[in-house]
């Protein structure tokens, strides 16, 4: 997909019109298979502040079943208009997906992005010594017991 037309279809328009919108893996992939660096530094530097980062940690937790909005306010402890902000941030990166119930907008972690922003991390890591990454490899794996679903 071009990536005018990818940007086009950014998360926050879509919200901004009141659908519920789960990403899928291709829309942010280029063509070679892999995360564009662009959209890989718009999910780093999502993540490369307290308060998103701890929003984003309490989401992963709470998976399947996510979190009000106003219920992450309260825990930790900030206005809602200032959540509401690093929302918008974290779901302009890709990192949530929203869905409305009733009056409240449940908030999910985007594991699928997640996935992507690790492997784009590691891609080419280890220049053919998979030796080299193999401890962190292993690592990955051991925080996802296999009879877990971690996509």
């Amino acid at each position: 997909m071009p990536a005018s037309i990818r940007r086009m279809a950014k998360p926050a328009q879509i919200l901004h019109l009141g659908l519920t919108f789960f990403l899928v893996s291709s829309h942010y992939i280029n063509n070679t298979g892999y995360m564009d660096t662009e959209d890989t530094l718009l999910g780093l530097a999502a993540l490369a502040q307290g308060t998103r980062l701890e929003v984003f940690r309490l989401l992963v937790q709470a998976e399947p079943l996510g979190i009000a909005a106003g219920e992450l306010a309260r825990r930790l402890a900030v206005p809602q208009n200032t959540m509401s902000a690093h929302l918008a941030v974290l779901f302009r990166a890709g990192l949530l997906v929203s869905e409305r119930h009733s009056r409240s907008i449940i908030y999910r972690a985007n594991l699928l992005r997640l996935r992507e922003l690790v492997l784009f991390l590691l891609k080419d890591c280890c220049s053919g010594h998979s030796e080299i990454c193999a401890p962190l490899i292993a690592d990955l794996a051991s925080c996802c017991p296999v009879k877990e679903v971690c996509s």
